[in-house]
């Protein structure tokens, strides 16, 4: 059985633990399930107290510890996120505080809507605090996602092409304006969300990076904004005077939003045959299992569920006729108030 601190991390931790808390070794180690970036989770104790230890497993140009833990160490400085004991980039080795989970959907103290206030002012609070360093475009960034998911055939063109068809509509008429580029997540998915009984965290970020605000409010606007009033409270909770602009730009950053966590989703699918459709589970049906902790995306079948749930959330969203009305409010402005009030039910 491989040990549970791998080899090549074991002199660093010692190094780590040292220097933070006077010890050489931890009293005990349980490995968690992690997400997607493939690095290596875990629960020390030292002195009798809890901490995680994140040990990164791969680099490339988008996986930096460097960078994400710039990003995690003004988050913690801002209490968004948990507190960060040590980092070491060089290493790819960190230890952060440990945060005692609770499943949001059964034990969050207060209505959705309270929950919606609550998650949006953690995001405004990170985007008004100091900018994280630059990546990419995030837009760039999708366009080669979606070759990567094309080139590796897990659904048929034929089942992708009216998708991709819109995206490109999408993706000529978006622009990030220069005041939206914040200090992003990038990925609050359910599992980077965590409620301790009083409030929120953000956790792991890896893939946080200078980006447009519209990313993280899609984010929180797919899991939690399920109706136009919810929406409605999102926008009015982050902005306060919401503006038909910030109506359009969130619904299609939602339509993007679907379609990178289907893209990033399929890259831990195993080699299959192609898909011939996008049939599947619903995705609100994934978000509530895996809200109550359920391992919904723990295997092969699960995480191919979740990629067309996604993708068919995608493929809804640009086909609605807000999708045009949003398209028009970036292109021209100017249009009139009532063309838009029909396609989006104002």
């Amino acid at each position: 059985m491989p040990p549970v601190i791998p080899v090549s991390a074991q002199a660093a931790l010692t190094r780590a633990l040292r220097t933070t808390f006077g010890v050489e070794a931890s009293d005990s180690v349980v490995r968690l399930s992690g997400g997607l970036s493939g690095a290596h989770v875990l629960r020390i104790r030292v002195g009798g107290a809890p901490y995680i230890l994140r040990l990164e497993a791969e680099r490339d140009g988008f996986r930096d510890p460097a960078r994400a833990y710039a990003c995690m160490r003004i988050a913690a400085a801002g209490l968004i996120a948990p507190r960060l004991r040590y980092a070491d980039a060089d290493q790819g080795l960190a230890i952060m505080e440990y945060v005692e989970e609770r499943p949001l959907a059964l034990d969050y103290a207060g209505p959705r809507e309270d929950l919606i206030v609550e998650a949006v002012q953690t995001v405004r609070a990170l985007h008004e605090g100091p900018p994280f360093p630059p990546l990419v475009d995030y837009l760039d960034g999708m366009d080669a996602l979606a070759e990567t998911f094309q080139a590796r055939g897990l659904v048929a063109p034929a089942a992708m092409a009216k998708l991709l068809a819109l995206y490109r509509r999408l993706r000529s008429a978006y622009r990030t304006a220069p005041d939206d580029l914040v200090a992003s997540h990038n990925d609050l998915n359910p599992r980077n969300i965590l409620y301790d009984g009083r409030r929120l965290w953000f956790v792991d970020w890896e893939s946080a990076f200078l980006a447009d605000r519209f990313v993280d409010l899609s984010c929180l606007a797919n899991l939690f904004a399920d109706t136009p009033s919810r929406e409605e409270l999102l926008l009015a909770t982050y902005f306060g005077r919401v503006e038909e602009t910030h109506r359009a730009r969130l619904y299609l950053m939602r339509q993007v939003n679907h379609l990178f966590y289907g893209l990033v989703m399929a890259n831990a699918v195993a080699p299959r045959p192609p898909a011939e459709t996008l049939d599947g589970p619903a995705l609100g049906e994934l978000h509530e299992a895996l809200a109550l902790g359920e391992p919904v995306l723990d295997t092969d079948d699960g995480r191919f569920a979740y990629v067309r749930a996604r993708l068919t959330a995608a493929l809804e969203g640009l086909r609605a006729p807000r999708f045009e009305a949003a398209l028009a409010e970036l292109t021209d402005p100017t249009a009139a108030p009532s063309s838009r009030a029909a396609a989006t039910g104002r």
